[in-house]
């Protein structure tokens, strides 16, 4: 199994996948065609163009579900690659099981092709959807994700401002609250950071590091390079 996992799609200051856009062609190697899942975002035609436009850049094809003219599952069915892109996890996990996707694209990436996730894309390979920051703009029939990892992720995971008038809960806040609840560990991923996956190695990559938080420990903050994997 082989999964690129990206927090955000675009760094401050950057364009479209700009920041990670090295990381993507690399860990395709071989492969050139890629089939896209658009279902975080409402005006999927829209978010094809853009996303076929950047992957053009980066001499890949690109294929989307959504037109599929022989259907959505048949799409996942044949694809060289996954990139599952980010908007609202909620609506994205909703669409995964009304077109009945989940097990498909499960089976597909445990047998190695590879998956690029970025944001809710990213938060989708977990057990649950439970980290994301989404609201629930539709009701899924379930939580239950992808589960083809054993930790959960928090993208675009911000820390705590010292002296902010904010009132709400922080992140740090809200996965604490989650591990009132669930076992699962949870991996704050901040923007610009990335983790390849690759069986049992879990690789920590980008310029912005990342917090762990297990659950009666003390969050573990960690540096690009590092292997996540005796942490979760």
């Amino acid at each position: 199994m082989r999964l690129l996992l990206i927090s955000n799609s675009t760094v401050y200051g950057t364009g479209y996948l700009d920041h990670c856009a090295e990381a993507i062609t690399a860990f395709l190697g071989q492969t050139r065609r890629v089939l896209f899942v658009p279902y975080a975002v409402h005006d999927r035609d829209a978010y094809v163009a853009r996303v076929r436009a950047r992957f053009e850049r980066m001499g890949l094809q690109l294929d989307s579900a959504h037109d599929a003219p022989a259907g959505p599952v048949n799409a996942v069915e044949n694809a060289q690659a996954f990139f599952v892109g980010g908007g609202n996890t909620f609506r994205l996990i909703d669409t995964l099981y009304r077109e009945r996707l989940i097990e498909p694209i499960r089976r597909r990436t445990l047998a190695g092709t590879p998956y690029i996730g970025s944001s809710a894309g990213s938060n989708v390979v977990c057990p649950t959807m439970q980290t994301t920051n989404d609201m629930p703009i539709v009701q899924p029939p379930s939580f239950a994700a992808l589960n083809l990892v054993r930790f959960q992720l928090n993208p675009h995971y911000q820390d705590p401002i010292p002296g902010s008038t904010h009132m709400g809960e922080s992140r740090e806040e809200r996965i604490r609250e989650f591990h009132e609840e669930n076992a699962a560990p949870v991996v704050g991923l901040r923007e610009g950071s990335w983790l390849i996956v690759d069986d049992s190695s879990i690789l920590l990559r980008g310029s912005t590091g990342a917090r762990i938080f297990r659950r009666g420990h003390p969050p573990a903050e960690v540096a690009s390079g590092a292997n996540l994997g005796s942490l979760i």
